[in-house]
């Protein structure tokens, strides 16, 4: 197995030859990377199992949250050549959501639960980065963490995973002093767009590409996925008729400074064009807006002007450049980015894990701009945590954080999809599909508006936890109206009695909370200062202190005030 996003744990796999299990990893990273575009927001996971002779016995990945797991479709397809063989995963496997048919699929020929349960049944584990170092064990771990690198990336800013691509000639310019830049780079290179643009979220491009080029920016041969697309324009100077108003085959949402062409804005919506307005337009801002919607990947296919915007404010991640071999000169010719401000070749950003490919007759480099971030969350200390949460003793043994749900207290998180049961208004038992699902329509019960009530059925049919807290979020902050007025003083109590009905329904969540006994519980989040710990341990940790209250409850103590 490799790299796992939780803190405590870590890349593991059962041993061969140093060189084969690098490369079974490495397999198992292909075969993860095979899913992207399609899991998001949720991680890249692949299996591969290989009999004590080196033979593939079978392979699987994830390919969507929800479907059948990989180490469970590795299995079905090795079958009894499974029995003392070694399974290599890109992360970790779990069992969070009391679903247990992926552990289980393991335990059945390999007699064991992830790693301490490996270890604990006798099983040789060895752990990338820990037990074994070498040059080609790092190579493998590395590729387990780009293939979830937008994951990574994400989960520890504010901001999704950002990949700037363009296309330049050989002398760095992105079109002609006319404008015109059909076509630098080949059908080939074209073609290996279209990819990027499958593995991506949305597709980011700014106002003068629109004017310019009238872009499509469509994943025709990416496979499936279809990306959204985002127009950046402070001003709304666009053309009435552009292919990007056409959203049959892609949505769009132009984002634009609040006030400007109202009737333009119109016009937009009337084609179905989501507009959304801020009162300053800047890059950060408006990724910190869509990394809260729920974007994981977010392509940029802009101009220099945009670009140099993004890669100032630290929001680029990886760059791709497709070199083609063609000079076309121009003193006027722009390039694929315009000022830094940078006066000496010493400020110059250097590329980090450089690769260079050529496709078709163009060269291809990429690299990031950004270190991939370090996986290992930041755990408060005793003090920290007692200065958060001054029911909690600085003698406490031991602290369990949790934050997503494939995280091995994951079905702590509110955003578990374990539905339940409470009572209406009326006293009518309703199931939600999760706690967050209760808790985000909550927000808007008993608002005396029609199209509130209509939005708590549309939080209540979210096809997952995220898209509910996406739809409660972005409406509270359109229409503050539609806030029940008490929401501020009511919200713990809404959350404590949605975790009850959880932990009260499922034996097994039940059991696992009580097993913590002992120990601080800390929502990990490195943002929510609220219900979370926060990167640094500032944040008010909430969610933890419920879950502690909860499991008090449960244990027959006096219930901790919070």
């Amino acid at each position: 197995m490799a790299p796992s996003l939780v803190a405590n744990s870590a890349p593991v796999f059962c041993k061969f030859s140093r060189a084969e299990d690098a490369a079974y990893i490495r397999r198992a990273a292909d075969i993860a990377d095979k899913s992207a575009g399609f899991t998001s927001p949720h991680p890249n996971f692949g299996c591969l199992i290989a009999t004590s002779t080196g033979k593939v016995a079978g392979e699987g990945y994830l390919y969507a949250q929800g479907t059948k797991p990989a180490e469970v479709q590795a299995v079905e397809a090795g079958g009894s050549f499974c029995r003392g063989a070694t399974a290599y995963l890109n992360m970790e496997p779990g069992d969070c959501h009391g679903d247990h048919t992926a552990v289980s699929a393991l335990v059945q020929h390999l007699r064991g639960q992830a790693v301490r349960a490996l270890r604990s049944q006798g099983l040789q584990v060895h752990v990338l980065g820990e037990d074994l170092q070498s040059k080609i064990i790092e190579e493998a771990r590395k590729s387990c963490l780009l293939v979830n690198a937008p994951l990574i990336h994400r989960a520890t800013s504010r901001v999704p995973f950002s990949v700037f691509k363009y296309a330049m000639t050989l002398d760095g310019k992105i079109a002609a002093s006319s404008g015109h830049a059909a076509w630098i780079s080949s059908k080939t290179s074209r073609d290996r767009v279209f990819d990027l643009r499958g593995r991506s979220d949305a597709v980011v491009v700014g106002g003068n590409t629109v004017r310019r080029d009238n872009p499509r920016l469509t994943a025709r041969h990416g496979g499936g996925h279809t990306p959204m697309r985002i127009v950046l324009t402070q001003t709304l100077n666009l053309p009435e008729e552009a292919n990007l108003w056409d959203v049959s085959d892609a949505p769009t949402i132009v984002v634009t400074q609040r006030g400007a062409r109202r009737k333009f804005q119109k016009y937009l919506a009337s084609r179905g064009v989501e507009v959304v307005e801020f009162d300053i337009l800047n890059s950060r801002d408006v990724m910190e807006y869509f990394h809260d919607r729920g974007y994981l990947s977010i392509l940029w296919e802009c101009g220099g002007t945009l670009a140099a915007s993004a890669i100032s404010s630290g929001l680029i991640h990886k760059v791709f450049a497709f070199v083609a071999p063609k000079i076309i000169g121009g003193k006027n010719a722009p390039t694929p980015v315009s000022e830094l401000g940078m006066v000496e070749m010493s400020q110059a950003l250097d590329l980090i894990d450089i690769c260079y490919e050529q496709v078709g007759p163009d060269m291809l480099i990429s690299g990031f701009l950004q270190p991939i971030p370090d996986l290992m969350p930041v755990i408060p200390s005793e003090d920290e945590t007692f200065a958060i949460d001054p029911t909690v003793t600085p003698y406490e043994p031991s602290i369990i954080y949790f934050y997503k749900t494939w995280d091995p207290y994951g079905a702590f998180s509110n955003f578990s999809p374990h539905p339940i049961q409470m009572p209406d208004v009326n006293g009518d038992y309703v199931t939600w599909s999760s706690v967050e699902h209760y808790y985000q329509a909550h927000k808007f019960t008993g608002v005396n508006d029609p199209a509130a009530q209509d939005f708590v059925e549309k939080i209540k049919t979210a096809k997952s936890p995220e898209e509910a807290a996406r739809l409660g979020r972005s409406m509270q902050r359109q229409h503050p109206d539609w806030v029940r007025s008490d929401w501020e003083s009511v919200k713990i109590d809404i959350m404590y009695r949605a975790l009850k009905c959880k932990f009260s329904i499922y034996p097994h969540l039940n059991s696992m909370l009580l097993s913590t006994s002992g120990s601080v519980l800390v929502e990990a989040s490195p943002h929510d200062l609220f219900w979370g710990g926060g990167r640094e341990g500032e944040g008010l940790n909430y969610l933890g202190r419920l879950l502690m209250q909860l499991r008090s409850e449960f244990l027959g103590e006096s219930p901790t005030s919070i």
